[in-house]
């Protein structure tokens, strides 16, 4: 469980906002959405294709912008 000690004259608001920031850094709360309900098998192979299929037109994407995209530079 992450800790977050406060600062000197640091508001409780932003001491909950660094926490929650840290939970969210360390992925705690996928953690709990993702255990809150059963997920059959066949759904969640579905859902990590999808994101495969997601993460490859990314890099797909991201190595063809660098061959169409060049900036000229300001001597």
């Amino acid at each position: 469980m992450p800790g977050v000690t406060p600062k000197p004259g640091e508001s409780l608001e932003s001491l909950v906002r660094r926490y929650k920031r840290t939970c969210e850094k360390t992925g705690i709360n996928s953690k709990i959405r993702s255990n809150e309900c059963y997920e059959k098998p066949s759904a969640e192979r579905k859902r990590c294709f999808a994101a495969a299929v997601k993460r490859s037109k990314k890099r797909v994407a991201r190595e063809c912008s660098v061959f169409l995209v060049k900036k000229k530079r300001k001597h």
